[in-house]
């Protein structure tokens, strides 16, 4: 019910919205699409022509799962004055679990991603009359590779596809990729754009113009960040990691987080911003057509930092005290944590004299650890509290703000636990944090449709028999925040791996949603406010040909109902 109440909110602000704001000129004002948007979550814009825009609405009770639908398509055209028409939900191109159109691949074909329902991939839609009829699944080599918050367009003219995803070759969380089609049914697999695009934080949504080689995309590692901003970046030589310094868009770019550029015509955008922002996304454009403020000039991007010709380490072994060490340049960063250097000072640096004369082995200064904790939906800024541990203990620091990863180390912390009004606690350990950036926390806001995988909840093998220390402290912090929540209503969500019987698979996952169910219980969770599945194997979130995806897939999931 408080979700439903926040909602109405949001949906009452749409009016004070488009006639206040005016962020950037009076040439430049805001609106929402208001005939498309909803009290839900409205992102994902997608223009097919003919005056029409397809989006993803999320939580909407006439998506075909209801309001736990985490996205069924929906659809809104614009008439002759200009006017965006009420939303009509597409169920012919919609399941039950999540799902976005990435756009067309030839007048007549929808490419459009399904997942978590009975289609897991991306399929192709035909065209026939007003009516969208399902084709075929296509294939698209490490698809299942690819997880998080997937996000992808098809460029125009069909042969490319740009996605946003969490892949094995990530930088940080959602990296942008690129797939090339090679046949009818057939893409490439997805090729990472590289460091001169993705950071330690969330790229995501990328939208690219073959015409002009500019990708617009989202990101949320820069100076001053509250939220995702528009940024552009040109492709600047023939393969796909050669891309100028990215541009912030500042146009678009607001407090709010803004995702997913589409293109209507050279002088009109439609994004998705949650800058009125009770975290659920709103469809935007610009109230007049005028030509839009652009970024013209992109700079090449500089290359990553070199590393040392000798490691630091090595010098009191193999250096004698007399012996020169040329010590690698430290470029500045750039507003999203990229290197900001001209070619000419780059060439300055490499012709510059040895700098120092090392005696002994030096140490770089280390930085205090800085944390970055967002809602892991929408990527605002978080207030939340920390905690450090060493096994049960606290440990107290009278300067928090101060300390190094070496600190902690020293002071045999082993246990991070960090908690927002709002959101499920989460746990970190040394290894999750970031020595050289900011360390990005994702929290999960505790409202209807919400999926949290319990991490580090263990079970004897073959059994449904909770095993081990650190599953145990999982699941009494669980507890004790349940026990504060005592509202919240969730399913426990069992899961197996692909291997063995299916029906003995589905039992075990049911078993043990059970156990983890009963020692909510026994703990102080009220029984009523708990409900279990089983799936077996069929809800995979990786590959079974690997061991790596087996255990991924073995797993047991909250989802928040009520």
């Amino acid at each position: 019910m408080k979700r439903k109440i926040a909602t109405y909110l949001k949906a009452s602000s749409l009016v004070l919205l488009a006639f206040c704001i005016s962020n950037f000129s009076s040439a430049q004002e805001l609106k929402s699409l208001s005939g498309a948007n909803s009290p839900q979550d409205d992102q994902n814009p997608v223009w097919i022509g003919d005056n029409v825009l397809l989006f993803t609405r999320a939580f909407h009770p006439l998506n075909l799962g209801g309001e736990s639908d985490p996205g069924d398509i929906w659809m809104t055209k614009k008439d002759e004055q200009g006017v965006w028409g009420e939303a009509i939900h597409r169920a012919d191109l919609s399941t039950d679990g999540y799902d976005f159109a990435l756009g067309l691949e030839d007048v007549l074909t929808l490419l459009v991603y399904h997942k978590g329902s009975g289609r897991n991939g991306l399929y192709q839609y035909s065209k026939f009359g007003t009516d969208w009829n399902f084709l075929r699944q296509v294939n698209f080599e490490g698809l299942e590779e690819l997880q998080g918050q997937l996000l992808g367009r098809v460029a125009k003219g069909g042969k490319l596809i740009f996605l946003s995803a969490k892949g094995p070759d990530n930088y940080g969380n959602e990296d942008l990729y690129i797939s090339e089609k090679i046949g009818i049914i057939d893409w490439g697999k997805a090729v990472n754009l590289g460091s001169a695009i993705n950071t330690k934080g969330q790229e995501m949504s990328p939208y690219y113009n073959p015409s002009t080689q500019l990708l617009y995309f989202s990101s949320n590692m820069h100076d001053d960040a509250e939220g995702k901003d528009i940024f552009i970046s040109k492709k600047t030589g023939e393969d796909w990691k050669s891309w100028s310094k990215p541009e912030r868009w500042e146009l678009i770019s607001s407090r709010g987080s803004d995702v997913s550029v589409t293109f209507i015509s050279d002088d009109e955008v439609v994004w998705s911003s949650t800058r009125n922002s009770d975290g659920f996304a709103d469809l935007m454009t610009f109230s007049t057509k005028v030509p839009l403020e652009i970024p013209q000039e992109f700079s090449t991007a500089p290359p990553a930092i070199l590393p040392p010709k000798k490691a630091l380490a090595d010098v009191s072994n193999n250096k004698s005290s007399n012996e020169e060490v040329t010590l690698a340049p430290i470029y500045p960063k750039s507003s999203i944590g990229k290197p900001e250097v001209s070619m000419e000072q780059i060439q300055q640096m490499a012709e510059a004299k040895p700098v120092a004369e090392v005696t002994e082995a030096q140490t770089p200064e280390e930085n205090p650890v800085e944390w970055l904790v967002l809602d892991g939906k929408n990527s605002t800024r978080l207030d939340y509290e920390m905690k450090f541990f060493n096994g049960k203990n606290e440990v107290i620091f009278e300067d928090s703000s101060a300390y190094t990863l070496s600190f902690l180390k020293e002071s045999n912390v082993n246990l991070i636990k960090v908690k927002s009004a709002g959101f499920f606690p989460k746990e970190l350990t040394l290894k999750d944090i970031n020595p050289l950036d900011k360390t990005v926390v994702l929290m999960t806001k505790l409202e209807s449709g919400s999926v949290l995988l319990l991490e580090n909840v263990n079970f004897k093998r073959g059994t449904a028999e909770l095993e081990g220390e650190e599953t145990e402290a999982v699941l009494s912090e669980l507890a004790e925040f349940l026990s504060e929540n005592s509202s919240v209503k969730l399913r426990i969500n069992g899961h197996t791996d692909g291997g063995g019987d299916p029906s003995l698979n589905k039992g075990l996952s049911l078993d043990r949603a059970r156990s983890v169910r009963d020692y909510l219980v026994d703990h102080g969770v009220t029984f009523e406010n708990l409900r279990i599945a089983g799936w077996g194997g069929t809800r995979p979130i990786a590959s079974n040909a690997t061991e790596s995806g087996r255990s991924k897939n073995r797993r047991v999931e909250l989802e928040v109902i009520q």
